[in-house]
């Protein structure tokens, strides 16, 4: 089975979407499959990531919002791409423009759209949450709502990795919505490579003795992640306790983050790291991990705190949420940091110590992203086997 990978989030400086695309790439031979991942790009290029899996790059234009990121312009192309690739089935990765050019795409095989974005939760109930609810906010993006009913008719799956969403978009009578939890790279993430040496070295540098709680963030610098809610939340906090925090992660939003946290000697953005390795060596070394962002389609960073014996502090709506469930963290009221705050100051101690317990324990139950691409593999061969049954 041939599967082609129409992926418009997939950047060289990437996050979330990054890591699962590159897994996705090194995995699909194991399972008898090839894949062609085409991306915008600076420049057209080709290359062969692993054995049956290639990165096709096609020039587009830089997403103004974002430069890191760039976008498909010329349909055409893109449908001479998918022509010429000949694929048995065809992948979206996000709802905007080109799941509109993948839809007109006039060849016959099937196709599925991944939602690696969660739109609403990203935008509008962002934006106008503190002034309205959900069904309020929805009325002006009606079209929006329309649209994701269309890609569901003439798409075979809308593919979602948390249940959230999927009742987000059943509950607007979006059809074939089907749920395909992801997982974390096997092998990489483990509780046992917690380093105290580190540890005590990143309190050291907070000013903080080896005492203290070490809490940490990962994630892009942009608004919708909510650093500076919570680097104020740890400042409050932080008046009562030993609180220390550091933030891995790059974005244009830094100079908002490091505003936040007003000069805090107790609170510290430590850049983005690319290996992956020392990313693991930090999430098995601190005590908790702490996010903002109600709007992540699955929570990566959650998953990878889970498989690393971290207890995780989330916000109560989102793919974050659910990796607290069961003792392994807690929740807060998405975007309520006076919240975050009083729940900081109410765990640090016993609570914390007992919920990594649990974690250290429950770590090699995590989901591994093998396991999805096997779920998600054989989904597809499903699809195109039913295709060609109605052929």
């Amino acid at each position: 089975m041939r599967i082609v990978d129409v992926c418009g989030f997939y950047t060289p400086l990437g996050g979330g979407v990054k890591t699962y695309v590159d897994r996705k790439l090194k995995a699909v031979g194991g399972y008898g499959h090839e894949l062609v991942v085409i991306a915008p790009a600076e420049a057209e290029s080709w290359q062969e990531v692993a054995p049956g899996a290639r990165l096709r790059n096609i020039p587009g234009p830089a997403f103004p919002l974002d430069p890191r990121y760039r976008y498909f312009d010329d349909e055409a192309r893109l449908h001479a791409e998918l022509d010429s690739l000949e694929p048995d089935i065809v992948e979206c990765a996000t709802p905007w423009s080109s799941a509109g050019m993948v839809e007109r795409w006039p060849g016959r095989a099937p196709r599925t759209l991944i939602m690696h974005l969660d739109v609403f939760a990203t935008y509008p109930y962002r934006w106008l949450g503190g002034i309205a609810d959900t069904r309020t906010i929805d009325v002006p993006f009606a079209f929006f709502w329309r649209r994701m009913r269309r890609f569901g008719s003439s798409y075979d799956a809308i593919v979602c990795a948390n249940r959230g969403l999927v009742e987000q978009l059943a509950s607007h009578e979006v059809p074939n919505v089907v749920f395909e939890p992801m997982g974390v790279d096997p092998g990489r993430f483990s509780p046992e490579l917690r380093d105290e040496a580190l540890r005590e070295s990143l309190l050291a540098s907070l000013h903080l003795p080896p005492d203290a709680t070490l809490l940490l963030g990962v994630g892009r610098f942009s608004p919708e992640k909510r650093w500076p809610m919570i680097a104020q939340a740890v400042t409050a906090a932080g008046y009562a306790q030993k609180l220390g925090f550091v933030l891995l992660g790059e974005g244009r939003h830094r100079p908002q983050i490091e505003r936040a946290m007003a000069g805090n000697p107790h609170l510290k953005v430590l850049g983005r790291t690319s290996d992956r390795g020392e990313l693991a060596r930090l999430m098995a070394s601190a005590d908790a991990l702490v996010h903002g962002s109600e709007s992540e389609s699955f929570g990566m960073v959650g998953v990878e705190a889970r498989a690393s014996g971290l207890p995780v502090i989330m916000p109560d709506r989102g793919g974050c949420a659910e990796q607290a469930a069961n003792g392994m963290g807690w929740t807060y009221p998405a975007g309520d940091g006076r919240a975050l705050a009083t729940l900081l100051g109410e765990i640090v101690g016993e609570p914390l110590a007992e919920s990594r317990a649990r974690s250290v324990a429950a770590s090699g139950t995590v989901r591994t992203m093998d396991e999805h691409f096997a779920d998600l593999f054989a989904r597809y061969e499903r699809i195109v086997e039913g295709r060609r049954r109605a052929a």
